[in-house]
């Protein structure tokens, strides 16, 4: 670690259940010169990839559809989040990440993406960085029914949205994934789609 204000930095492993969960105890230097100590916890999962299939022809992109249980514990009454592609890296670089999990999660095969962001999604108690990206698909790169790794118990469902809809959406708060979001409005920002 490079920053001079931060010295004594002692790490305790809380969980490694999921991921992992430690606390850190350090000592940090107020704008005064004095030195405090602070404790907090950071939840460690790895770093992360996500992608936002899009059609420019026929204005339509690509989501899922799956439980996620932290949002269901915090009041999403039902559980189910509308989300881009996304997964953990485990050891593949990030644009290796988004096509394998792209074929994964919807079935379809693509190979040119663009990296558009990189970023840290809850730098506050969570370690990962996400790397995000866009990608044309059409209909020839359908190779399967997608949904999800057998062995990682998504069940995810495969939504083809037109764009316009997806948007509306964000705006009506049904899409409530900041990732999606961030993607979605790149999109249109950037005339990905119409």
């Amino acid at each position: 670690m490079k920053n001079g204000n931060i010295k004594d930095v002692k790490k305790e492993l809380l969980s490694n259940n999921w991921y992992t969960l430690h606390k850190f105890t350090y000592k940090y230097q107020r704008p005064d010169g004095s030195w405090e100590t602070q404790e907090r916890e950071a939840y460690d999962r790895g770093n992360g990839a996500a992608i936002l299939l899009y059609n420019s022809k026929k204005g339509t992109v690509i989501l899922t559809r799956q439980f996620r249980m932290p949002t269901y514990v915090n009041g999403n009454e039902d559980g189910m989040m509308i989300e881009v592609c996304a997964g953990l890296l485990d050891g593949d670089n990030p644009a290796d990440c988004v096509r394998k999990e792209t074929e994964e999660e919807t079935g379809y095969r693509i190979n040119n993406v663009q990296k558009v962001f990189q970023t840290y999604m809850s730098p506050g108690s969570v370690t990962e960085e996400l790397y995000l990206f866009v990608g044309e698909f059409d209909d020839s790169m359908k190779i399967g029914e997608g949904g999800g790794a057998e062995d990682e118990t998504e069940n995810i469902e495969v939504l083809e949205l037109d764009f316009v809809q997806a948007m509306d959406m964000v705006a009506s708060g049904e899409i409530k994934d900041a990732k999606t979001i961030m993607l979605l409005q790149y999109a249109k920002l950037n005339a990905l789609v119409q």
